[in-house]
């Protein structure tokens, strides 16, 4: 779940981060409002996307009618395929530095890492491909949390102003803290700002919190808000169905997280473009089969569908019982391959018969017949 940079500085202010004074707001009016109480500030929008700077949707403004005509430009505006209904209206800052701090989690240690760097405010992406010895990075143990030895080694090894060390330190615990806590995915300040009074602040805030762990957290769900994400993948969270949408034009069905990853890949090796994963997990039923046809059909992108299936609890006949009550009840009309191996999958394959389906004996053969069929 990704919160809005207002949400995430409202959970940086209960762990003690200091941020910027401000205010959310809808209406371009109640920006002149704020800007009345703050004098110079900034406008942002609030959306889910970043890149936000880049596309003119961060405004200084140096006064209250300058803030409301910023926020006029902004509010109902679509970036990234989101419309934008809010903006932050804050302070404005005297900066004399710009870090960049993070904590996430590292897939190869399988714990978490600290990552800062002296080139803040701009992409971290950019810094990583160009620059990646300007990120410092200290994986965390867990039994211990980072140890002030290491904050210190870390601040160090990202060469940051010595004078701004003590401040940013406190801060690093305190992100650490947010993330451990709130079982956080993703906690990242970028930039955080050290004022000429060497006052440390977050001046922006990301904070992806991890979907599965939401039940031990009641107090983020007010946080959530189904519009602004995804609308395919909101309706198949609706239905309990694991799908990430993706950019491409393959559609990806499968049965277990690592065959769908597989699957992604060899799709990807032969030269097509995935348009999704979509797990329908082990023992899957015909009509969870079905919605999952009907869930990749829902992106009109999709040229074609890969259906990658290997039996174990999952019965092939099943499976293909819902491939076919899909294709009798919805428009379906982009080709399916099917590859099905594993238990019951020759009665699975008899059921196919004699339908527009096309078979395939392995996952490389399905991806090449597929892609072959969606670019016809």
């Amino acid at each position: 779940m990704k919160l809005y940079e207002f949400q995430a500085k409202e959970i940086f202010q209960r762990y003690g981060i200091a941020v910027p004074a401000g205010r959310m707001v809808a209406r371009a009016a109640d920006a002149a409002y704020v800007a009345e109480e703050l004098g110079r500030v900034v406008v942002k929008a609030q959306v889910h996307a970043g890149g936000r700077g880049k596309a003119g949707l961060i405004k200084l403004a140096e006064s209250p009618e300058q803030a409301q005509s910023r926020a006029e430009a902004i509010i109902g505006q679509t970036f990234k395929g989101y419309v934008i209904h809010r903006v932050l209206v804050e302070a404005a800052l005297d900066i004399a530095a710009e870090y960049y701090l993070a904590a996430t989690i590292d897939r190869a240690s399988k714990r978490a890492v600290l990552m800062l760097s002296a080139m803040g405010g701009i992409d971290i992406e950019e810094v990583a491909a160009r620059s990646p010895e300007k990120i410092a990075r200290q994986v965390v143990d867990p039994a211990y949390g980072p140890l002030d030895f290491e904050i210190r080694a870390l601040i160090a090894q990202a060469g940051l102003d010595p004078a701004a060390a003590r401040g940013v330190a406190d801060v690093v615990k305190k992100l650490y803290r947010a993330f451990l806590e709130c079982d956080a995915a993703l906690a990242e300040i970028n930039p955080l700002v050290v004022t000429s009074q060497k006052t440390v602040l977050a001046a922006d805030a990301k904070f992806e919190v991890d979907d599965n762990a939401l039940f031990r957290h009641p107090e983020l769900l007010g946080y959530k808000e189904e519009a602004e994400e995804d609308p395919i993948e909101a309706e198949a969270h609706r239905r309990g169905v694991p799908y990430v949408h993706l950019d491409g034009d393959i559609g990806i069905i499968g049965n277990g997280a690592g065959l769908v990853m597989n699957t992604l890949d060899m799709v990807t090796r032969q030269g097509g473009r995935p348009a999704n994963f979509l797990d329908i997990g082990g023992g899957a039923r015909a009509d969870l089969v079905r919605q999952a046809l009907e869930i990749v059909l829902m992106d009109k992108k999709v040229k074609g569908i890969l259906l990658n299936v290997f039996g174990g609890i999952t019965r092939g006949d099943e499976v293909a019982k819902g491939i076919l009550e899909a294709v009798r009840s919805l428009d379906v009309r982009v080709p399916i391959v099917v590859r099905m191996a594993g238990t019951r999958a020759s009665e699975g394959l008899r059921l196919l018969e004699g339908t527009p389906l096309v078979p395939a004996a392995s996952p490389e053969e399905a991806a090449r017949k597929i892609i072959g069929l969606a670019r016809a």
